[in-house]
Parts: C-alpha cells; sequence; structure tokens
C-alpha cells in the first residue's frame, strides 16, 4: 500500500471512531466524507433538530502541535464554504453548528477533546 493511500486508511478508521465516539455522546451520524469543491465535510451529524458538521482533527501525538492548531481561518472557510454546498445539494433550512473533534493517540489509546460550535459562519 502506498503511503497517501495508507494514510488515507488510518485517516478513514479515525473518523469512523470518532463518529462511534460522537453516537455515544447522543449525536447522530447522517453522511461522511462529503467531497465538493474547494471542500470536504469528514462527518455530518444531527444534535436533535441541529445539523452539525465535524472536522476531525488527528495527530498521534502533540510534539508538533495540537490537533485543534491545525483548524486554521482558511479551513474554517473551506469548511463553512462545502457546508453551504451540502445546505443546498440537500435542499435543508435548519439550525447548523460547526465542531471540531481533536483526536490524539493511536488506537486503541485514543483522546478526544471535543469543541462545540468551535467557529461561526459569517
Amino acid at each position: 500500500m502506498s503511503r497517501s493511500a495508507d494514510a488515507r486508511a488510518r485517516g478513514a478508521r479515525i473518523e469512523r471512531l470518532a463518529a462511534d465516539w460522537l453516537a455515544a455522546r447522543g449525536l447522530r451520524l447522517i453522511a461522511s466524507n462529503q467531497q465538493f469543491k474547494g471542500g470536504e465535510l469528514d462527518l455530518v451529524m444531527a444534535d436533535g433538530e441541529t445539523l452539525v458538521f465535524v472536522e476531525v482533527r488527528h495527530r498521534a501525538d502533540t510534539r508538533h502541535g495540537h490537533p485543534l492548531e491545525t483548524v486554521t481561518i482558511t479551513k474554517q472557510r473551506r469548511l463553512v464554504h462545502a457546508a453551504r454546498f451540502y445546505l443546498l445539494r440537500n435542499r435543508l433550512s435548519c439550525p447548523c453548528r460547526f465542531d471540531v473533534l481533536a483526536v490524539t493517540g493511536t488506537p486503541p489509546a485514543l483522546d478526544f477533546d471535543w469543541v462545540q460550535s468551535a467557529f461561526e459562519a459569517y
């Protein structure tokens, strides 16, 4: 398996574990890995009547910084852009929020840091 394919497989596994972790806390998975021109949505979940766009960030350790530090303003703009496409494509008009789930460690020893309403769409 190539290095990039291996990284994608690891990322997909972390996102599945993240979705399970969030589901255990009451969220319901709607969609995952939604691709749009200029952006991607890792997880789309429901928290009651609110649609939650979850960005999953993983690092095996924090020697080079915490995963939350990687959600730059540019990344936030891309997520908002992708979320707007998702809402339009699915003809949805509902309350929304943007969460970030930082995951550190390697399976099965993972730590989760969930930031709800991590940023706003302007």
